[in-house]
């Protein structure tokens, strides 16, 4: 599921990002341009960190962004931004964040398999290090596929 989903499409590996606003929008824009979400889907996504705080930050320097399908998902998607000097959500514990994961689910079950990957991922230290430092989407892909 994840390998269907994080393509060179998908995953950049760059230092462009300098609030979480653009983190949000730059990983949501990946998705975007594949067809599988809507502008308003990214809108969402920076509303309700504006509106909940940074609960998206879900371990140290790791953001799971989302909002509801019905705000603009076409169709089950996630992108990654590896932001290598990190950037802050105003989470006291667990920023920067280094890892920004952006997903949207159709419907309640569709991203069940993709999320359970991704968090066999978050369980490996070694693998989820290497991708903190990953130097490019090659490596970074290799990585979370399972290299």
């Amino acid at each position: 599921m994840l390998k269907n989903m994080l393509t060179k499409e998908t995953v950049v590996v760059e230092d462009t990002c300098h609030t979480w606003e653009d983190v949000v929008f730059k990983a949501g824009e990946l998705l975007k341009n594949t067809g599988a979400i809507e502008e308003s889907y990214i809108t969402a996504m920076v509303e309700s960190i504006e509106k909940n705080g940074p609960y998206m930050v879900i371990a140290p320097g790791i953001a799971l962004l989302h909002a509801r399908p019905e705000d603009g998902v076409n169709k089950a998607c996630m992108s990654l931004y590896v932001l290598k000097n990190g950037v802050s959500f105003g989470h006291k514990d667990k920023d920067p964040v280094t890892l920004a994961f952006a997903f949207g689910a159709v419907d309640a079950q569709s991203h069940l398999q993709a999320l359970q990957q991704l968090m066999e991922l978050f369980n490996d230290e070694v693998r989820l290090t290497k991708l903190k430092n990953s130097e490019n989407v090659e490596e970074a892909l290799e990585l979370v596929m399972g290299g």
